[in-house]
This record gives structure tokens, C-alpha cells and sequence, in this order.
């Protein structure tokens, strides 16, 4: 028998295909290989009229792939769908079932979480039908999204010039812009807390006013903290001391969010970065010849780990470091956890990462360590901190001070360089001991206004909301950037973190949704839809009542902000076109703002809007002027187009000499640097002189192949 079984990418196909006997034939879909057409009333590719039935059309850049699988699967005698185990992959099984005609009623759909053999093979043993329920949960939201789309976009580009609106997109945007409002309205209040600085002959320490007369202190300025320095004119005596073991337990194993939150604060990695990469570790990673699925499958909500998985890593932390560091299985999901597949580990708690280094880019091998070490970490014994809390008093000032030791390290003998955790020793004390040398020092504060939100940051505030799903957080946040809606900056100077800073054109359009839709767009709508398409997962609900409820909602806002939202005005520059006398107006496109006729499309003239610079053509003496491309800033001559001359901005360091003489035309060696990352020995008369002392290449511990993956990254 022939069997073809077919997935969702290329790389996944060729790692199953190596578990599978010669029967079996891999193919990949490429993805979704069909979609809503965007034909009929409105472009939606929906028959509203007619209970919201859709007209799904292959994709263009489809068509040759489904003529393929069409062929193979003809020949077949059993096809397996083995698209990813989420509601998007069982979408994409039916889409693929419908296409090449396969019965519906057939169990040709198959599920795995992990891309090893054994998981393989049971998926083969358990086939089953492709869950009609969960399909019908995707349509919906399709269609919801669709809807909301291409009518909200389509009214925002025509009244201020926004580029789109997105049911959950717009709901992230509220999210920074309301960050942002309540950062501009903060009054920053004067605070003041006062420290005992107590020296012994075992060492030194500092407690802080905590109560005041058996009351919660409060010094609202420096008079309030003087007045507390001059009442403790009394010694100094230390009142209780306390000393208790507490545990400290391990984090949980990574679920999407959380994945993408500590990668973005330990690893410096964007979402979307992280998920790219888990994505290849998923879908596997050639080690030694053999392609291996490295982790699970990187889309989850649940931190259930299975039993198989738990035996094997007991057993791993008892061999590796002891009975005393082996755990107990914990599992926490929030209500919004759909708990479809496990969390986020690795294939094989044997493979530690440190073994299959040399085989991993260096961000797959940080990103599959913190998995691994993550995973390992959650499931050994908690940690065992010696906590001393002391309190010393002055005249009814009581100051608190505490000290921790790690008496056990528990899990941190694995995890401790992700979490900043250290000892911190107080020195001897007794009860009723009268400490001598003891120094007050108050200090001045001001209270802080909330942070923006980090990438990070922003994720965690999603999922507390539920809002959107583990696989939308990454284009949520490419989307917002793409449509200028908000921005990453550096929070402060010297500042690893970046933050969302919402940009005017953000806002307006964060206004505009808030006066006409803020009954669908908020954070309650949103995520009560996210259980509405659950229920429909799960055959609670039925979908045409969700979409109907919906559209029944949203059509009344949209006629009316069609009607009474005003349209912006295009700002004028003062100029007339030269070439149909209408006024020239300002514009956004792709690389930045433009100047064209206000007559466009009937009139196509265009005019960069430019930034005149310093800089004096070489070739012909005009002025140089500073130009946006699509790779960046760059000068051009203002003459333009007489004169073609162009300047890069970009600033290179100056060619470092060694010493020597070149033996060709006697100028300086010095050293430089190739295009692929590769440092070496040149003439600095080049491209006169194209000498090159071979025999001497600068070691940077580089290859040729190395640097051509950093210049296409």
C-alpha cells in the first residue's frame, strides 16, 4: 500500500519522512493552501444574506502546490492530514480534505505534538475525523476578522488615512495609547524613607523605617523625615529577630506567552524572532545527519507535562543530581488555557543543550537552552532560602531589616542564571542586643509613572486579558509597527528595554475607533469573543448565532461613524504642482512623508519631501540632500535627476594600520574587514593596489559561511 501523508511545512516533511518506511510518501502544503475570496458584496467573500456561508479560493501562489498533491493523492491509498495540532491546522486539514476530495468521514486526520519517531508512529496507530467543531470555531473568527477588516480599514483610509483596524490589533493599540494617556496625566508626588545604617565588628547593615507608634510610616517630605531623625535620640535596640525556612519554588514550564516574555528579557529576542526560531527547533534540526524535532510544539496555553515525559525526567534529576533534587509535577492554567496540547519542553530531557551545541545557530542553541533548562527547573525540588527578619526600635521607630541565605539550592542548580537570586547576610544579632554605632540617613523619592509596555510586557497584559491566542501575539505587535501605529523605543539611555510609544497617527486612529466602535473594541468584547469561538470549538455554541449577534452590533456602528466621523484634511505645503497647477499637499507612503498633487490619481506628480543637508555634491556643487529608501537614509545630489550622485550616511571606521609597507607600491598595510565578516591584511591604496597578504589573515573566529548568514540577517 501507498500511504501519503501531508504537513504543513517543507522542513517538518523532510524530518517525518526519515521515521517513515517506503511506504509512506511526506508532502507539505506550504501552509494554508486556501482562503476567503475577496469577490462578492463588499470584497468579503461572505454571503451574509444566506447564513454566512463563505466562498473559499485557492491562493494564487497555491495552485501548483494543491495540482501536486492532487496528483499524489490519487495514487494513494490512504491519505494522512497532518497539519499542526491547533484550530488553524485543523482548518487547513479540511481545506486540504475538501480539495483533493477525501470523505470527511474518514479517519485520515492525524495529530502529534513532538516530531520524533515514537510520536510518529502513535499518531499513525490513533487516526481520527477532522473535527468539524473546531472548523467551524476557525471560520468564524475568519469571518469576524474579515468583516471587521476590510469595512473598518476601508472607512479609516478613507476619513483620516489610517492603513487598517483589527478586531484584536485595535484592542493592543487601546491597550498602548491608554498606557500613554495615563503616563502624560501623572502628577509625580515627593516621598521620602529613612535607613538606619548599623555597623558591628561581624559587618554592616541598613533597616528601614517601617512603622512609627504601631502605625504604617509616612515621611511626605524632608521636615516629616527630620522630625523622625530627631525622636530616635534614644539607642538603638533590636526589638525581635526572626528566623524561618521558606521554599522557593520553580516557574512553570513555558506556555507561548510566557516563552515569548522571558526570551524577550533574558535573550533580548522579539516575538517574533522567538517563535521563528522555535519553529525550526520544532520542526526539527539536523544533528549529526539525522533531522530531530527538538521541542513540542511551540503554540500552547497549557502547562501540562505528560507522564511519559515527567518519568523520564525524574529519573534524569535523581541520575544527574541527586534523590534530594527530584520535584513533584505542579500544573496551573488560567481559565482562558485551552490545555490542547502540552506545555512548551524538550523532545528528550537526555539531550541536554550543551551536547548538540555545535549543531545550533547561537540563537537556537539560548533559545533551546531556556527551554530545556526551564523545563528540567520545573520539575525539581524547590529551593530552601533561610530568611532572618530583624526589627529594631528607637523611641517607638521600629526599622525593619532582613537577611537570606540558600540553605538547599533546589532547582536553581539548574536555572540560577535566569533568575537574580542572591545571599544576603546579616550579621550576628540577639534580641534586646543595644547596637552603638548606628547612622540615619534619609532619602528623597519621587513616585514613578507606569512603564510602557515592553514587548514582554505588552504579551503578559494580553493573555491576563485574554485577548487574542498564543499564535496571534507575534503579528499583533508586527502589525502595529507595520501600519505606524505605535513604535519600539529604548525606555532610557542605556537601556537594553524597548518600549511602544504610540505615534499620531496611533492615536488619531485609537480616537476615532474609541468614538465610533468603543462597544466592539475594547478589552470585555474582545476577549468575550475569544470564548465565544471556544464554545464553538467545543460544540456549546452554534456559529451562526455568534457571527449574527455580531454583525448586528458592528453594521449600525459602521453607518454611523460613515456618516458623522470627519474626514482629514490633507495638509497643504503652500506650493502649487508644476505640472497641473493644483496645490501639493503632504502624504505618508512606505518610506516616510512625500509631497504630490492633491489631483492624485488624475495627477501622479511626486516630490520627496527632503532634509537639505551640509554636504556639497562632488560631482557638480549642488547641495546634497537626505533621502529615505528602502534601505534607509541616505544623500542625494539635489539636482537630481541631472546629476545621479548618491552618498551613503552610513559611517565606516577608518582602515587600522599595522605597521608595514605593501611590497608592491609601498604604501601602508592596514587591516580590514570583507563583506562577509572576515578580517584580513590589505593596501590601503586599494582599488589602486589590490594587494592582499594572504599568508596573515586576521583570526576572528569567523567563517565565510557565518558571515554571509549575519549579512542576509
Amino acid at each position: 500500500m501507498s500511504k501519503l501523508v501531508i504537513v504543513e511545512s517543507p522542513s517538518k516533511s523532510k524530518t517525518i519522512e526519515k521515521y517513515l518506511g517506503s511506504d509512506y510518501q511526506v508532502m507539505s502544503s506550504k501552509g494554508h493552501i486556501r482562503d476567503l475570496a475577496t469577490s462578492g458584496k463588499g470584497g468579503l467573500g461572505i454571503d451574509i444574506e444566506h447564513e454566512f456561508t463563505p466562498n473559499y479560493k485557492v491562493s494564487p501562489d497555491k495552485k501548483e502546490v494543491v495540482k501536486e498533491l492532487k496528483k499524489y493523492a490519487k495514487k494513494a491509498d490512504q491519505v494522512y492530514l497532518a497539519s499542526d495540532p491547533d484550530r488553524e491546522g485543523e482548518a487547513i486539514a479540511w481545506h486540504l480534505a475538501s480539495e483533493l476530495g477525501l470523505d470527511m468521514e474518514d479517519d485520515n486526520r492525524i495529530v502529534f505534538h513532538e516530531i520524533t519517531k515514537p510520536a510518529i508512529l502513535e499518531a499513525l496507530r490513533h487516526p481520527r475525523k477532522v473535527d468539524q467543531d473546531l472548523v467551524k470555531s476557525q471560520e468564524a473568527r475568519r469571518m469576524v476578522d474579515r468583516i471587521i477588516g476590510f469595512k473598518l480599514s476601508k472607512l479609516l483610509q478613507s476619513k483620516i488615512r489610517s492603513k487598517s483596524a483589527g478586531r484584536v490589533q485595535s484592542v493592543a493599540l487601546r491597550l498602548i495609547v491608554e498606557r500613554e494617556n495615563e503616563i502624560r496625566a501623572f502628577k509625580s508626588e515627593e516621598y521620602w524613607t529613612l535607613h538606619a545604617n548599623v555597623q558591628k565588628a561581624e559587618g554592616a547593615f541598613s533597616a528601614t523605617l517601617a512603622k512609627v507608634d504601631g502605625k504604617k510610616a509616612k515621611l511626605p517630605d524632608e521636615a516629616a523625615c527630620n522630625a523622625i531623625i530627631e525622636r530616635c535620640h534614644e539607642a538603638f535596640v533590636v526589638a525581635s529577630l526572626e528566623s524561618k525556612i521558606r521554599k522557593k519554588e520553580a516557574k512553570m514550564p513555558f506556555i507561548t506567552s510566557t516563552l515569548q516574555q522571558e526570551a524577550s528579557t533574558k535573550l533580548g529576542f522579539g516575538a517574533k524572532k522567538t517563535m521563528t526560531i522555535a519553529q525550526k527547533l520544532y520542526e526539527g534540526i539536523a544533528l549529526g545527519g539525522t533531522s530531530e524535532g527538538l521541542i513540542t510544539y511551540m503554540r500552547s496555553d497549557s502547562t501540562r507535562l505528560s507522564e511519559g515525559f515527567v518519568k523520564d525526567s525524574f529519573a534524569y534529576i535523581e541520575h544527574t543530581f541527586g534523590k534530594s533534587y527530584v520535584g513533584r509535577l505542579r500544573q496551573k492554567n488560567n481559565s482562558n488555557a485551552q490545555d490542547a496540547h502540552e506545555a512548551i519542553r524538550p523532545t528528550d530531557i537526555t539531550r541536554h543543550p550543551d551536547t548538540i551545541k555545535q549543531y545550533l545557530t547561537s540563537d537556537e542553541y539560548k533559545l533551546y537552552r531556556l527551554i530545556y533548562l526551564r523545563t528540567l527547573a520545573s520539575l525539581m525540588a524547590a529551593a530552601q532560602v533561610n530568611v532572618i527578619s530583624a526589627t529594631i526600635s528607637n523611641n517607638g521607630c521600629d526599622f525593619n531589616a532582613s537577611g537570606s541565605t540558600i540553605v538547599f539550592d533546589g532547582y536553581l542548580k539548574t536555572y540560577r542564571e535566569y533568575e537574580q537570586i542572591k545571599d544576603e547576610v546579616l550579621p550576628p544579632l540577639c534580641e534586646q542586643e543595644v547596637l552603638e554605632q548606628v547612622k540615619l540617613e534619609g532619602k528623597q523619592h519621587f513616585t514613578e509613572p507606569p512603564l510602557r509596555y515592553s514587548e514582554a510586557r505588552l504579551i503578559k497584559e494580553l493573555e491576563e486579558k485574554g485577548i487574542g491566542r498564543p499564535s496571534t501575539y507575534a503579528s499583533i505587535i508586527d502589525t502595529l509597527q507595520a501600519r505606524n501605529y505605535a513604535t519600539l523605543e529604548k525606555s532610557s539611555e542605556g537601556s537594553r528595554t524597548k518600549v511602544f510609544v504610540p505615534t499620531e497617527q496611533g492615536e488619531l486612529t485609537d480616537a476615532k475607533l474609541q468614538e465610533f466602535f468603543s462597544s466592539i473594541i475594547n478589552v470585555m468584547y474582545t476577549a468575550n469573543m475569544e470564548s465565544e469561538l471556544d464554545e464553538i470549538a467545543s460544540g456549546e455554541v452554534d456559529r451562526l448565532a455568534v457571527l449574527q449577534k455580531f454583525y448586528d452590533a458592528f453594521m449600525p456602528l459602521l453607518d454611523r461613524a460613515y456618516e458623522q466621523m470627519e474626514k482629514k484634511e490633507l495638509e497643504r505645503t503652500g506650493e502649487l504642482c508644476p505640472e497641473c497647477g493644483g496645490e501639493l499637499v503632504y502624504r505618508e507612503g512606505r518610506y516616510g512623508k512625500f509631497v504630490s498633487c492633491i489631483n492624485f490619481p488624475t495627477c501622479r506628480y511626486t516630490k520627496s519631501e527632503q532634509e537639505q543637508s551640509e554636504e556639497i555634491c562632488p560631482n557638480c556643487g549642488a547641495p546634497m540632500v537626505m533621502k529615505k529608501g528602502r534601505y534607509g537614509s541616505f544623500l542625494a545630489c539635489s539636482n537630481y535627476p541631472e546629476c545621479k550622485t548618491i552618498k551613503s550616511t552610513k559611517s565606516k571606521a577608518a582602515p587600522k594600520p599595522i605597521g608595514e609597507m605593501c611590497p608592491e607600491c609601498g604604501s601602508a598595510l592596514v587591516e580590514r574587514t570583507s563583506r562577509y565578516g572576515t578580517k584580513f591584511i590589505g593596501c590601503s591604496n586599494y582599488p589602486k593596489c589590490r594587494y592582499i597578504k594572504k599568508d596573515e589573515k586576521v583570526k576572528t573566529g569567523r567563517s565565510r559561511k557565518a558571515g554571509k548568514q549575519d549579512a542576509k540577517r
